[in-house]
C-alpha cells in the first residue's frame, strides 16, 4: 500500500496505545501507521508514518468527522467519527500488561445510533516496511495468519477479508448497536495455539488499568495528573525501563536537521519519572526506575551511559533508513548518545535514590548504587560532559549543579550513614568550583565558564535542592530566565544565535513545567499556576505532550509522546497542591 493512502498527520491529532513493552500510534482516520514489534527500539511492521509500508485501519466509508478521547486513567482509546449517518465507534487498545513477546491489539466497533459502513486494511511490512508479507492464509475457522519478515501475525474477526494490492481488505456493515471485535496478535516467536478471547482480554486489561493507575486526587490537575502518570506506564516495560519517546525521527523544526531516535531509556528521563512518582506517592512507577537505574549503575559505575535500550543493552549506533520521513524530517534510527558522557545522569540517579529513601523503599542493592554514584562524580566532575542538551563537551554548570543536588539530596535522606558525609564534603567541593567559574557578573549562573548565555535548565537544580530559594543566585537566574527566554508563559531552553526564540526552535514545554516549579519555589504561588496551566494546554487531542510547542502555529513538534515532559506535569501536579517551605514565602 502506498504510504500516501493513509498520509501522515499534525502530531496533534495522534494518540497512543502502549502496553509497557511497544507502542501503536493512531491517527484520527482510524490508521495505526506506526508500531515496532517485539518491543520499542525493534522494526516497525507498520511504518507509515515516516513513509515507509505498513498499516492497520479501521475507517468508516464515505464522509466523516473524527474525534476520540481516552477512557479516564487508561490507555484504551476510543476513535469516534461522526458520519453523514450517524455515530461510529471503535475501541482501541493494546491488550495491558503487555507480554514480552507477543503484542494483542484489540479493536472493537460500535454502529452507536445507525448502520455503520466501514472498511479495515491490514498491511503489515517488516523492516520498516520494506520487508512485505508471504501470501496471507485463511484456516477453517476463518482466522488469517501472516508472515512478515521475523514476525508472525495472526488475524481475528475478519474471515471474509480479501487479498488485494493494498492489504487484507473488509468492508464490514454493522446494524445500530452492533459490536463487533477484531483482535490482532504480532510476534516475534511462534503463537500459542489458544486464540485470546476479545472478551476476556478486554476485561483483563481494563481491570489491569484500573488497579493500576492511582486516583491522583490529591493533585492541582487529577485527570491531567493520572493521563500523565498512565502514559508514563504505558511506557515503561517489565524490566523498568521507560523510553523517553514511543518514535523516531519527527522533526523539532522542519528541515532543521534535529530529528533523532528517542525509543530508548535515558537515564535522567528515567530519573524524572521516578521522582515525579514519589512526589505523587505513587510507588510502582518509582520502583521502576530505581530498579533500572541501579542495575545500569551496578553494571557500568563511572561508565554509565547517558541512554540504553529496555534491555539494558548499548544503543545502536544512529543510521539512515533511506524512507521519506515524516515530512520535515527524516527517517534514523539508532543515537549517537551512547558516545556521549553527561555528569548531570549521576545527580539525577542520586535524585532518584534519595527520594526512594525517602519513601523507606531503597534496598541494599540501591545504596551501593548510590555509593557507585557519589564515587563516579568524585572521579569524574572535573571533565567536560555533554550536559541535558546533548551539546559539545563542555564543564555545564547544570551538570555540576545537578550533582551538588543529588549528593545534598542522599546526604539529607540518609544523615546516619558513612556516606552523608562524603556526600556534603563533595557537594561542597562542586559548588565552590562553579561558584568561581561560571557566576555572571549580573549574579546569575551562566551555562558555563566560557559561556554567558542564560540556560532555562539552570531552574532546575535549585528547585532539587543544590542551593536555597532564598540564595540570590537562584533568584537572579530566574528573573533572567523570565526576562530573555520566555513568551506568552512558555519557556525556550537557551538563546540559540540572533534569531528570534522562535525561529529556532519550538518552545520546550519541560521548561514550562519546571518554570512553574521554580515560581512554586519562591513562594509565587499565582504565577506558578500560570506556567502549570499555559504549558498544560500546550498538547495534542488526545492530551499528549511532544518535546516542544510551536507557539505561532500552536502545533507539537518533536518525537510523541516525550515521556520527560508528562513526568514533569505529573510533578508540577503534585508539588503545586503543597505549600513551598515557610523560607521562601516570606524571603524578599
Amino acid at each position: 500500500m502506498s504510504s500516501t493512502t493513509f498520509p501522515p498527520h499534525a502530531l496533534h491529532d495522534y494518540a497512543l496505545l502502549a502496553d509497557g513493552e511497544r507502542g501503536a500510534l493512531i491517527g484520527p482516520d482510524g490508521a495505526v501507521n506506526w508500531l515496532c514489534a517485539p518491543t520499542w527500539h525493534d522494526d516497525a511492521v507498520f511504518a507509515s508514518l515516516v513513509g515507509g509500508r505498513g498499516v492497520y485501519s479501521v475507517t468508516p466509508r464515505g464522509r466523516y468527522v473524527p474525534g476520540g478521547y481516552y477512557e479516564d486513567g487508561t490507555l484504551i482509546w476510543r476513535s469516534r467519527w461522526v458520519t453523514t449517518d450517524g455515530v461510529v465507534e471503535c475501541r482501541e487498545a493494546l491488550a495491558f500488561p503487555g507480554e514480552t513477546h507477543r503484542l494483542v491489539l484489540l479493536r472493537r466497533l460500535h454502529a452507536v445510533d445507525a448502520v455503520a459502513h466501514v472498511r479495515v486494511v491490514l498491511d503489515p511490512h517488516a523492516d520498516y516496511g520494506r520487508v512485505p508479507c508471504a501470501l496471507p492464509h485463511r484456516d477453517d475457522d476463518g482466522v488469517w495468519h501472516l508472515h512478515c519478515g521475523r514476525h508472525r501475525l495472526r488475524w481475528q474477526g475478519a474471515p471474509a477479508a480479501t487479498v488485494r494490492a493494498e492489504g487484507l481488505t473488509a468492508d464490514l456493515v454493522l446494524k445500530p448497536g452492533e459490536r463487533h471485535d477484531l483482535v490482532l496478535e504480532c510476534s516475534a516467536t511462534p503463537l500459542p495455539r489458544t486464540l485470546p478471547r476479545p472478551g476476556q482480554a478486554w476485561a483483563a486489561t481494563e481491570r489491569a488499568w484500573r488497579h493500576g493507575v492511582p486516583s491522583l486526587d490529591g493533585t492541582v490537575a487529577p485527570r491531567d495528573a493520572r493521563r500523565a502518570y498512565t502514559l508514563l506506564r504505558g511506557l515503561t516495560t517489565h524490566g523498568g525501563g521507560m523510553v523517553a519517546a514511543a518514535t523516531t525521527s519527527l522533526p523539532e523544526r522542519a528541515e532543521a536537521g534535529r530529528n533523532y531516535d528517542y525509543r530508548y531509556v535515558w537515564i535522567r528521563d528515567q530519573s524524572y519519572a521516578g521522582q515525579a512518582a514519589a512526589a505523587a506517592g505513587t510507588p510502582v512507577l518509582l520502583d521502576s526506575s530505581v530498579h533500572f537505574v541501579t542495575e545500569r549503575l551496578l553494571a557500568d559505575g563511572p561508565r554509565l551511559a547517558p541512554a540504553y535500550t529496555v534491555h539494558g543493552t548499548p544503543v545502536p549506533e544512529q543510521r539512515e533508513l533511506g524512507l521519506p520521513g515524516y515530512p520535515g524530517g527524516s527517517s534514523r534510527i539508532g543515537n549517537q548518545v551512547e558516545k556521549q558522557f553527561q555528569l548531570d545522569c549521576f545527580g539525577e540517579a542520586l535524585l532518584l535514590l534519595a527520594a526512594a529513601e525517602r519513601a523507606g523503599r531503597l534496598d541494599a542493592d540501591g545504596w551501593k548504587a548510590a555509593d557507585l554514584a557519589v564515587h563516579s562524580i568524585a572521579e569524574r566532575w572535573r571533565e567536560p560532559d555533554c550536559g541535558i542538551w546533548e551539546l559539545d563537551p563542555r564543564p555545564w554548570t547544570h551538570s555540576r549543579l545537578s550533582c551538588v543536588a543529588g549528593l545534598r539530596a542522599l546526604a539529607a535522606a540518609a544523615p546516619r550513614r558513612p556516606l552523608a558525609d562524603v556526600c556534603t564534603e563533595l557537594a561542597d567541593t562542586l559548588l565552590a568550583a562553579t561558584e568561581a567559574s561560571s557566576v555572571h557578573p549580573d549574579g546569575r549562573w551562566q551555562r558555563a565558564p566560557d559561556d554567558a548565555k542564560v540556560d532555562a535548565a539552570l531552574l532546575l537544580p535549585p528547585v532539587r535542592g543544590a542551593l536555597p530559594a532564598d540564595d540570590p543566585r537562584t533568584r537572579a537566574t530566574l528573573a533572567a530566565c523570565r526576562a530573555h527566554l520566555t513568551d506568552d508563559h512558555f519557556v525556550y531552553r537557551f538563546r540559540h544565535d540572533d534569531r528570534p526564540l522562535e525561529q529556532a526552535e519550538g518552545a520546550f514545554l519541560l521548561c514550562g513545567f519546571v518554570m512553574a516549579l521554580a515560581e512554586h519555589q519562591q513562594g509565587h504561588d499565582i504565577d506558578a499556576y500560570r506556567w502549570f496551566e499555559r504549558n498544560r494546554g500546550a498538547c495534542g487531542a488526545s492530551g499528549l505532550y511532544a518535546e516542544e510547542f510551536d507557539i505561532a502555529q500552536r502545533q507539537l513538534r518533536g518525537n510523541l509522546p516525550q515521556a520527560f515532559v508528562h513526568a514533569l506535569l505529573l510533578e508540577s501536579a503534585a508539588r503545586l497542591a503543597d505549600s513551598p517551605e515557610p523560607a521562601a514565602r516570606t524571603a524578599e
